[in-house]
């Protein structure tokens, strides 16, 4: 009994936490600073080589979207003040007519209007009225935007667009047709459909048996047979782009920025 007491009185002693040896833990040691710095120079310059002439090249097509309309309307304001001119009932350049207030003589071919859906105004959805005109002394015709109307709720049923049947003198502003859109739906290429989703000038010439000029003529609101009559300025999302531009300049700078104070400071 006196050797098993001492046994175990050895033990206890032996395992008391006093005499149980002290567990140390390594620290873990500084990341190496040259080694983060080089991913940092690597990766983030990669990612910013990518993303800075992305954002700068953003920026800079809606600065110069901005500029382009504003030299638009500075040209439109220019050649309003102009006199207006007879609209010639002989084909010329278009340049030469653009933003030209211009007169017109002779009387609309109400057989071949048609309505230019998808248009606002006053944030209702309608339609733009287009009706073309034959120059008096000629068969040459231009088209003539007479203006706004508003949609049914049933899209089926079209507004009432009558055209008068007299001798008319009217005045507008000569545009361009645009060039480029996007049609919701394939457009037919054969045939008359008194509804449009653009006003394409190649596919009314090739359904009309006429000449017709290469300028819309945008009615204004003093003439007679019109409709809603808002013309949108050529410069009216200048402000917006200089807006969206100034914001892709920011993500630019700010990309620089985040990269170069990861660089710089300290572990």
């Amino acid at each position: 009994m006196a050797n098993i007491s001492k046994t175990t009185s050895n033990l206890i002693i032996a395992e008391t936490p006093g005499a149980l040896p002290e567990v140390q833990y390594a620290r873990p040691g500084s990341p190496p600073t040259r080694s983060n710095r080089r991913q940092v120079l690597l990766l983030g310059g990669l990612c910013l080589a990518i993303l800075l002439p992305l954002f700068i090249g953003l920026g800079s097509w809606q600065w110069h979207k901005a500029e382009s309309s504003a030299a638009l309307q500075a040209d439109l304001d220019k050649r309003n003040r102009d006199q207006p001119i007879v609209l010639p009932n002989t084909p010329v350049a278009a340049d030469t007519l653009r933003f030209r207030r211009v007169i017109l003589r002779g009387h609309f071919d109400a057989g071949h209007q048609v309505l230019i859906d998808n248009r606002l105004y006053q944030e209702r959805a309608g339609y733009h009225v287009i009706t073309p005109f034959q120059l008096e002394g000629s068969t040459l015709h231009v088209l003539v935007n007479r203006g706004w109307l508003p949609a049914a709720a049933d899209h089926q049923v079209l507004p009432a667009a009558p055209v008068p049947a007299d001798r008319l003198e009217l005045s507008g502003i000569a545009v361009l047709p645009a060039s480029r859109f996007f049609n919701l739906a394939a457009q037919p290429t054969t045939g008359w459909a008194a509804v449009w989703q653009n006003l394409d000038l190649p596919r009314f010439r090739s359904v009309v048996p006429y000449p017709l000029h290469d300028v819309i003529v945008e009615l204004d609101a003093a003439s007679p047979a019109g409709f809603g009559r808002a013309w949108p300025r050529p410069d009216e999302w200048s402000a917006r782009h200089r807006s969206y531009a100034l914001q892709w300049f920011g993500f630019a700078l700010a990309s620089l920025g985040i990269w170069v104070y990861f660089l710089v400071r300290r572990p």
